[in-house]
């Protein structure tokens, strides 16, 4: 593998694409997943602008059988057609399962597995090390370290030193708690030069400022021009721009997004498919136990995505 390559490659926009279900049962709905990649492709998400993630937490990873997150990582694949660089979320529990998802990965043609410390119990640095050499050990990929510390322990400046001397770790999605020691941008000041950074904070002009140059962003699955201009205002400099349309394009969003998990059910995705059911896409519920937002939240969303001037919202 090409570090330098693979580490370029995963610069831009990182889309969280949302699997699809059929309704009423609820079974994967592949065509369906494979028709918003390519809705993505065709409305300008190139391997400049982004690269998408298959499986993750906003694909409904964890509710989903590992033949499921297979199908889904070879569709996103076969869609992109080498278009825009792929990962899979590789997410586990089992370091057994963490091999065959690596091993999936690369036989689909993905480029990447995202990887955070196990969840449920309280696993050690030492542990969640060897689990990621594992995961390098298994396939010849790049590896991104998602740090989930909301839901494991967080990943100390002394861990990301040793995760460094593994090759195959491109990228850090990098998001810590905030507070007033700095601790986000001291990674990324630190390790710019070695990972590939990808910003799960919503500080896209700081920490561009400072080496991140890639960016978790929702918004794309339904507005692929915002996460391009997005792009384009943080290269050519334009950061007073991006943060004024993160502030009126994105926060409305996030906004509504903690009042729904405050108020009604918790999960990720369910709040991006309906603005791609608002604009005309297929969509669909998650699964459970994430409850169906759509009855309760569909007029609030719509008029969101209009106070955020989102073009092509449907009406009511």
């Amino acid at each position: 593998m090409d570090i330098e390559k693979s580490r370029k490659r995963l610069e831009g926009c990182y889309i969280t694409v949302p699997t699809m279900f059929r309704d009423p049962d609820l079974e994967l709905d592949v065509a369906a997943t494979r028709r918003n990649v390519g809705f993505l492709v065709s409305r300008g998400i190139t391997e400049k602008y982004g690269v998408f993630l298959a499986g993750g937490a906003a694909g409904d990873f964890s509710t989903m059988t590992f033949d499921e997150r297979e199908r889904v990582v070879n569709a996103v694949a076969e869609e992109a057609a080498g278009r825009v660089p792929v990962a899979m979320g590789a997410q586990t529990t089992s370091t057994l399962e963490l091999k065959r998802l690596a091993k999936a990965a690369q036989k689909a043609g993905a480029e990447f597995i995202q990887v955070s410390r196990p969840f449920y119990f309280a696993h050690t640095e030492e542990d969640f090390y060897e689990y990621v050499c594992v995961a390098a050990e298994a396939a010849d990929i790049g590896i991104i370290i998602y740090n989930t510390f909301w839901s494991t322990a967080d990943i100390s400046f002394k861990l990301v030193e040793r995760l460094a001397a593994i090759p195959n770790v491109v990228g850090l999605k990098w998001a810590t708690p905030r507070s007033d020691s700095m601790e986000f941008e001291d990674v990324i000041v630190h390790f710019a030069k070695r990972f590939t950074f990808i910003d799960n904070n919503l500080k896209f002009p700081a920490s561009h400022v400072l080496g991140a140059r890639a960016y978790e962003v929702h918004l794309c699955n339904y507005w692929p021009e915002w996460g391009i201009k997005l792009i384009d205002d943080l290269e050519a400099g334009r950061f007073a721009e991006a943060q004024l349309s993160l502030a009126s394009n994105a926060l409305p969003f996030y906004k509504l997004w903690l009042e729904i998990e405050a108020n009604f059910t918790s999960g990720d995705g369910y709040l991006d498919k309906l603005c791609m059911e608002l604009v005309g896409l297929d969509s669909s519920r998650c699964r459970p136990p994430t409850r169906d937002i759509r009855a309760t939240y569909r007029e609030r969303c719509r008029r969101m995505l209009i106070e955020s001037r989102v073009p092509g919202v449907l009406a009511a």
